[in-house]
């Protein structure tokens, strides 16, 4: 009623070009600058600066497309990083004994803290504790999944203009999550040649005065690769010489293949901060569940005074996750065998060995071969496709003429590969195979 009344007084006295009036309890003062009411759309209501800047180029190619298949043959859809997609991964029965037991306890109805319940932070910390990388409760924050924790850290590691440095091919989380704070990401080369290895020196090169951190992405989504103990040690030297911490996203932790070693980046760290984001969604086959984590390793005491206390006033902008799944989390962590993902990563490494040998004796396409992770990328020579523009043409033919969904490197900002789901079931990953040999035959141009 009160702007009615000035907008009322500005047109009866158009000599006044400010008004003000106090409100009923005559503590504020309300005033309308009428020349800041000119030219202002009324049609629509704007939206912050920080939504105009997310940009999601998965999402971003893959929703904005409207792709046909071929009618006569079943699709096959290997672009889906949801274990859950294809029903051949059945959840531990424990798992849901957990969750049952927590729902029926009737413990965990209410509100907990905003950065998790001390059960669950307990739970992960036990978990994850090591003589090299110390945890207690008290360095553990649960998020909404692995990308909600990526996003705390996010919030408080740097300002508008400031940047980090991330990993090129890349999940488009990691820059999504980034740039809608406002900072600036800096790709470091993931050099296929070497197993999609950091590039050190190209790393090293980005940095300046305004970086506040490095990512670190092991194993890595879309490549698979499974960083050795010396590479993450080089990768932390050249964050020690320039007093950077480290974001680890870890969610592919322990999912590697036989005779492989991962090894978490802060078991390695004397002097070098990392925060590490984990969760349950790959490792146990639950991305529904929604619980991550942060495991603060604060080496030198350099996190404690600032960020620390930051990322719990982060957490509390919610309510926390649901306390259901955070009061399962003590059984989940120390009862579900070791032998339960390992089974996933025997499909997952057959997977491998079948798309490797298959496709390695397809003209024009060159695969990686991973060693973790769920994910294959595969070079295409895209000047012997012709009629094949780019990776996201590729895609795109692919699905029209032999049912098979893949995605384009555009989507991981790398141009000229596909990256490959390794989670389906045997037989339709050597379909899928089949086609895609066909599909480069028809097209291949030596």
């Amino acid at each position: 009623r009160e702007l009615i009344f000035c907008l009322i007084h500005y047109i009866q006295t158009p000599e006044n070009t400010r008004l003000a009036i106090r409100n009923s309890r005559n503590v504020e003062r309300i005033s309308l600058d009428m020349d800041d009411l000119a030219g202002i759309d009324s049609d629509y209501v704007v939206a912050s600066d920080e939504t105009k800047r997310i940009s999601h180029p998965l999402r971003k190619i893959v929703d904005g497309k409207k792709m046909s298949t071929n009618p006569d043959k079943e699709l096959l859809n290997l672009s889906l990083g949801d274990p859950t997609f294809f029903k051949n991964l059945p959840i531990h029965k424990l798992m849901k004994e957990a969750v049952i037991e927590a729902v029926g306890s009737e413990k965990f109805n209410g509100y907990g803290p905003a950065h998790g319940l001390l059960c669950a932070r307990q739970a992960v910390a036990k978990h994850y504790t090591t003589p090299e990388a110390p945890l207690t409760e008290d360095d553990v924050i649960i998020a909404c999944g692995c990308a909600g924790a990526l996003e705390f850290c996010f919030s408080v590691l740097g300002n508008p203009g400031q940047n980090i440095l991330v990993p090129r091919p890349n999940h488009p989380l990691d820059f999504c999550v980034a740039v809608s704070r406002g900072l600036n990401a800096r790709y470091y080369k993931l050099l296929p040649e070497r197993q999609w290895e950091a590039d050190i020196d190209h790393m090293e090169q980005l940095i300046d005065k305004d970086t506040v951190a490095i990512v670190v992405v092991n194993p890595s989504n879309p490549c698979g690769s499974v960083y050795s103990k010396q590479h993450l040690l080089d990768i932390l030297a050249v964050a020690k010489k320039y007093f950077l911490p480290i974001v680890a996203d870890e969610i592919y932790t322990d999912l590697v293949f036989k005779g492989q070693l991962s090894y978490l980046i802060a078991t390695l760290s004397k002097n070098v901060p990392v925060l590490s984001c984990g969760g349950l969604a790959k490792k146990y086959l639950v991305p529904g569940w929604r619980v991550g984590w942060i495991l603060i390793h604060d080496r030198n005491s350099r996190l404690k005074k600032e960020v620390i206390p930051s990322l719990i006033k982060v957490s509390r902008k919610s309510f926390g996750i649901t306390t259901l799944v955070q009061a399962a989390l003590p059984q989940i962590l120390e009862k579900v065998p070791q032998s339960y993902y390992e089974n996933t990563m025997s499909l997952v490494e057959a997977n491998a060995n079948i798309v490797y040998a298959e496709l390695s004796v397809v003209a024009g396409l060159t695969p990686v071969m991973p060693s973790g992770a769920l994910y294959m990328m595969v070079g295409v020579e895209l000047d012997k496709f012709p009629h094949i523009s780019t990776a996201i043409d590729f895609m795109e033919k692919l699905m029209l003429e032999e049912s098979v969904y893949i995605l384009p490197g555009e989507c991981f900002q790398y141009a000229g590969y596909i990256r490959v789901v390794l989670l389906l079931p045997n037989d339709m990953v050597k379909e899928a195979c089949i086609r895609i040999r066909h599909f480069c035959g028809r097209h291949y141009v030596q």
